[in-house]
């Protein structure tokens, strides 16, 4: 390198985000540490001053440049959320792609080689960056995910990830990433092609030296991937679309649609879509989607910052009742690292939990081991070998404890057994005699108050709820539920502890049914109504599927188990509402859902089975059906923000969203209810009824 160049990297090396270090013969780094924050984000100034830090490289180009991280916390979170906020009309949207694109473009294009070096979250903007890079190398660590989650926003990775990601590893691949936001792991983007390689961190900037400079060509996809990304490229997309209309619709999320038509019709580069197209960016700025979509991901946020305050760090957590909860939360807990000891009657109890932990640990360590046998090859085997030996080392910190001798060193006691005020009092006034004094006590129960569990205690503030939801490992939500007495500071240990495995923390109060009970409960009944007015279980789930639900509320209540969705009930209304005459008819007859194989539908291989009829059944559902479901749901929400059950509207909107799949579109319960005013009559009277609005309240129709 020149002297001149030299000076101008010297130049170049104090800026207040990006950082150069120029090494003796070797390539230069480019660090960014974005200033007074603890990640990395992708800002207006954090381009500005990327921006002049590439004008600089390209009047004195290094031998090689390494893109990475000053920040422990990961790589690039992607751009600044909060920026969006702040867009006040599609020129400024456009603006702002237009920028992005050009810069990465200017990346991509440096005459030198360059390479990112990937640990930690690289998402949305990171990975596009990224991509821009003539390398990629990933660090193997648990915390390294590589994803474009735009469309979780309602946007699209409008800085060339489009383009990219589709030519380096293939259309099915990239798309299936792009339209759901997939993230994928370091061993996965290194199988994909998305990386070059998958090192250790002990070795990762040796590694990132010897690749970038070693001339190694660009990887080239297959053939076949070629093929796909070119010529049938119509194909691909004609398969995407009907695969996702069959899981949402363009009027309620535009976003994924968009992303296909911009790949398919105007390569990769949203710029290149005329105004006036649905897949435009003015189209999508201009969408209601977006803005509840944004507001969803702000409400995420502030679940996260829950417990962040506490130094609560648990290492080792007693779990009692080996169930399907209880061994599905000891299993949560060992995959974030911890140890657990898993109680139950006997190790013949505690067995097929550990059997569960093991598929568990299993598709989130590498993929199925049956998936790297037989005819897959040395590498597929190896893939195998890799799974099974992480399976085993979680496994290692998993240990079954049928007499409880986990108790007395355990940071963190959870109780989840059988919903029996009785047994679980019992078992408390054990558990506080063995546990450390400085232990945090918790119970998983759904329904009964805290108080009244907590009165065999010495000391009752020491209870707190951690109220999980199943299935454990995809429900992101977890209920930390105060008693009148729980100490506040446990309350907010108990939140660190949820955030430690990844799970969102919603406050709540002792109160029957915490939030997403008392919601599910009402709206899983008004359904049951329904069918017992004639209505068929497929149309009342299709008009709730259409409505944007995950899954519909008879198929929900099957899934829950009849007689657990019947004791619920009943809890929460003090036995005091009506029973459908054909769940009692079912219960009695010990058809209880999908566990069982048979329930308001007939289950087979994990799967309900539904008429001929039912992909057609919305459009013969009687008008307002979904509306008149929803209403006690949203009058349960609105009653629970009333009684201080959660502290306001929005955390009401967040718990419900993450808590029960509610349609995220809407922005939650409330959002909607706000959006769209009183519902027509059916769903009106329910309002009536539930929360004690008067005939003088003031009637919006839905648009």
């Amino acid at each position: 390198m020149n002297a001149e160049a030299s000076a101008l990297l010297r130049a170049a090396a104090g800026g207040r985000h990006w950082r150069l270090a120029e090494e003796a013969g070797g390539p230069t780094w480019l660090w960014l540490d974005k200033a007074e924050s603890a990640t990395n984000t992708l800002s207006r100034a954090v381009m500005d001053e990327l921006d002049e830090v590439l004008g600089r490289l390209e009047a004195a180009p290094p031998r090689a440049l390494i893109i990475a991280s000053a920040k422990p916390a990961g790589f690039i979170a992607g751009a600044d959320v909060s920026e969006f906020e702040q867009l006040d009309s599609a020129t400024a949207a456009r603006a702002l792609v237009t920028r992005g694109w050009a810069l990465f473009e200017r990346v991509a294009a440096l005459p030198f080689p360059t390479l990112a070096l990937i640990r930690g979250h690289c998402l949305g903007g990171g990975l596009e960056l990224a991509l821009a890079c003539r390398y990629r190398l990933v660090v193997d660590d648990k915390d390294t995910r590589l994803a474009l989650p735009e469309v979780m926003l309602g946007i699209v990775p409008g800085w060339g990830g489009m383009k990219r990601l589709p030519a380096l590893i293939g259309p099915p691949a990239a798309l299936d990433m792009m339209l759901a936001g997939k993230s994928v792991d370091a061993r996965r983007a290194k199988r994909l092609g998305l990386a070059d390689d998958c090192v250790p961190a002990r070795v990762m900037e040796n590694a990132a030296r010897m690749l970038v400079l070693s001339g190694q060509p660009l990887r080239q996809p297959p053939l076949l991937a070629r093929l796909l990304d070119g010529p049938l490229k119509p194909l691909v997309a004609n398969r995407a679309r009907k695969q996702l209309e069959a899981r949402v619709r363009a009027e309620h999320y535009p976003a994924p649609y968009a992303i296909l038509e911009i790949w398919e019709r105007h390569g990769g580069n949203a710029l290149a879509v005329p105004a006036g197209h649905p897949a435009s960016l003015e189209a999508l700025i201009a969408s209601p989607t977006t803005r509840k979509l944004l507001r969803v991901f702000f409400l995420q946020e502030r679940l996260k910052g829950y417990g962040k305050e506490s130094g609560f760090a648990p290492r080792h957590v007693h779990v009692v009742g080996a169930g399907v909860m209880g061994g599905d939360i000891a299993a949560v807990c060992v995959l974030a690292g911890l140890t657990v000891t898993l109680q139950d009657q006997s190790v013949a109890r505690i067995a097929p939990a550990i059997g569960r932990a093991a598929e568990l640990f299993r598709r989130k360590l590498g993929g199925s081991a049956k998936s790297g046998r037989g005819k897959g090859g040395r590498g597929k085997g190896s893939r195998s070998e890799d799974t099974e030996r992480a399976v085993r080392f979680a496994l290692d910190r998993l240990l079954p404890d049928p007499q409880g001798h986990g108790v007395a060193r355990a940071d963190l006691v959870i109780e989840a057994i059988f919903e029996d005020l009785e047994a679980k009092r019992s078992l408390f006034a054990e558990l506080e005699r063995k546990a450390r004094p400085d232990a945090l006590l918790a119970t998983n129960t759904s329904s009964l108050r805290l108080e009244d569990i907590a009165t065999v205690l010495a000391d009752p503030g020491r209870l707190v709820g951690v109220h999980f939801f199943n299935p454990v490992p995809r429900m992101p939500l977890v209920e930390v539920v105060s008693g009148a007495q729980t100490a506040p500071a446990l309350a907010q240990a108990a939140a660190s502890f949820v955030r430690r495995i990844d799970k969102l923390p919603l406050p709540v109060k002792s109160a029957p049914g915490f939030l997403v009970n008392a919601v599910l409960a009402p709206y899983m009944l008004e359904a049951l109504r329904c069918v017992e007015e004639g209505i068929a279980p497929e149309t009342v789930d299709a008009a709730l599927l259409a409505f944007g639900m995950p899954m519909g509320p008879v198929e929900l209540v099957d899934t829950v188990g009849l007689d657990v969705a019947l004791a619920a009930g009943r809890g929460l209304t003090g036995g005091e509402a009506q029973v459908p005459a054909r769940l009692a008819m079912l219960v009695e007859a010990g058809h209880l859902g999908r566990k069982t194989g048979q329930g308001y539908y007939r289950w087979k291989e994990g799967r309900a089975e539904k008429s001929a009829a039912a992909t057609h059944a919305a459009e013969g559902a009687p008008v307002g059906l979904a509306e008149r479901i929803i209403a006690p749901l949203l009058a349960a929400a609105r009653r629970c923000v009333a009684e201080k059950v959660v502290a306001d509207a929005d955390l009401a909107d967040a718990g419900v969203i993450f808590g029960t799949g509610f349609a995220p579109y809407t922005g939650g319960p409330l959002q909607y209810l706000e959006d769209v005013g009183e519902f027509r009559i059916a769903g009106r009277a329910a309002l009536q009824q539930n929360s004690g609005v008067t005939d003088q309240t003031p009637t919006q129709e839905k648009p």
